[in-house]
Formats: C-alpha cells, sequence, structure tokens
C-alpha cells in the first residue's frame, strides 16, 4: 500500500524532510555524477530528487503509482509528472538509461512484475536505483515518516527480488542514521548521526540505497546429470 501523495508532499516541506533529501540526493548523486544526454525517470514519489537533473538529461519524467496519486511537478514550465500503473508503464522498451525508484519498492502489490517493468524499460547499459525501508532500521519501525509504511527490505532480501529479476547490484549504500524525529537537535545534528552510523552501526540504517543495473542474458540453472539406459534398467529392477 502507498502512502497517499500530499502525505509524501507535506513531509518534504518538513526540517526532517528537507534534511532527509539532502541526505538522499547526496548518496544518488555520487552513483550518478553526470546523466548529461541521457534520460532519466522517477517511479514513485522521487520529485524531491530529480530536480537537481532538470538543466542535464535531455529527457525527464516523472511517473506516480495510481494507488498513490500524482501531483503536478513542476510548478513552473512544462508538467512532467503523470500517473501510471505500476506493472504498465507507459515507456518503449529499452528508452531509460536511468530509473530512480523511492517511495515505491515498498508500497507495491505486486514487486516482481514492477521490477520486470522497470527491467523492460532500461537501455542495456541503464541503471536503476532504489531506496528502500531497511527492515532493520528504526525508520521501518515508526510510521511518523512515509519509510514506516510498506514492507521493508534486507540487504539478502533485495538481492534476491533483484537477482530474480534480472538485475545486477552493483553498489550498496546505507543511509538516515538520525533518528526519524522532527526535533532542531536531531535535525541540526544530521551530518554527524551520518558519519558515525555509516562507521559504527552500518547494519541499522533507515533506508538502503542501491544501485543495479540490466542483466541481458539469465543465469543458467544447475546442470542435471542424464542418466544413461543402464542407470534406468538397474533402477527398474530395483
Amino acid at each position: 500500500m502507498h502512502v497517499d501523495v500530499s502525505e509524501l508532499r507535506d513531509f518534504y516541506t518538513t526540517p526532517l524532510g528537507q534534511v532527509v533529501r539532502r541526505l538522499l540526493s547526496a548518496r544518488i548523486r555520487a552513483r550518478w555524477p553526470s546523466v548529461r544526454s541521457q534520460t532519466v525517470v522517477g517511479l514513485g514519489f522521487a520529485t524531491p530528487y530529480l530536480g537537481a537533473y532538470r538543466s542535464e538529461c535531455s529527457h525527464l519524467a516523472a511517473l506516480m503509482p495510481a494507488d498513490q496519486g500524482a501531483l503536478v511537478w513542476p510548478r513552473e514550465g512544462g508538467v512532467l509528472s503523470a500517473l501510471t500503473d505500476e506493472d504498465q508503464l507507459p515507456l518503449g522498451d529499452a528508452s531509460v538509461d536511468k530509473l530512480l525508484a523511492v517511495h515505491c519498492i515498498e508500497g507495491a502489490e505486486r514487486v516482481r512484475p514492477l521490477l520486470r517493468e522497470i527491467w523492460r524499460v532500461l537501455a542495456p547499459e541503464g541503471s536503476v536505483i532504489l531506496v528502500v525501508p531497511n527492515r532493520r532500521g528504526v525508520w521501518a519501525r515508526i510510521d511518523s515518516t512515509p519509510f514506516g509504511y510498506g514492507r521493508p527490505y534486507s540487504r539478502r532480501q533485495l538481492m534476491q527480488l533483484l537477482e530474480e529479476s534480472m538485475f545486477h547490484p552493483v553498489d550498496w549504500s546505507p543511509a538516515l542514521f538520525l533518528p526519524p524525529l522532527d526535533k532542531p537537535v536531531v535535525v541540526k545534528s544530521a551530518v554527524a548521526f551520518e558519519r558515525i552510523g555509516a562507521r559504527i552501526t552500518p547494519g541499522f540504517a533507515g533506508v538502503t540505497v542501491v544501485e543495479a543495473k540490466k542483466e541481458l542474458v539469465a543465469a543458467i540453472g544447475k546442470v542435471a546429470r542424464v542418466r544413461g539406459v543402464r542407470d534406468l534398467a538397474v533402477s527398474i529392477r530395483r
């Protein structure tokens, strides 16, 4: 179940939401330092993180699930946001270079079809970044922020989900070590919380930021030995 789009919008206007935006934007920018002349798509509620790429990429779009609702984005200029079904993205095959999914995977009713759609629309050299609540983190246990809704994932669960959907994870980055409290002392100390948490308790981050590449060839299963006629004859006699 997705969080309503108005609640997502309101969260990012709070001091805590603005800090979250800065911290996660830094993680995303570290993986995608340049998107010049590329097609970038946000899925879920990724608009707080897409604005930085508007002047760089050749094409930009923000797709929002029907269960969540959509907002007109951006406020100025042409509208770049659209309502969509999760498992039927209005995009052509191999048409996207970079896809950013935030407030998306954890709320999806059918995760695997959604990931297969992401695989379909990504270009052969494309990549996806997923920002997903961490099952072991405090943020997933408290519903005062949007990261406390839906299904959180452990790193192992995310790895399995991505590999089953023909993605190869290339980078894992834990983030949001600050408590999910909209208090001045927490907001002001956010950078210190991130620095200390990443060094001491990386497994208890609030979210996992994972970048994955598109696999073009499915993995080959375990090869079984073919039984010969003699083996079958012995088996029948037994």
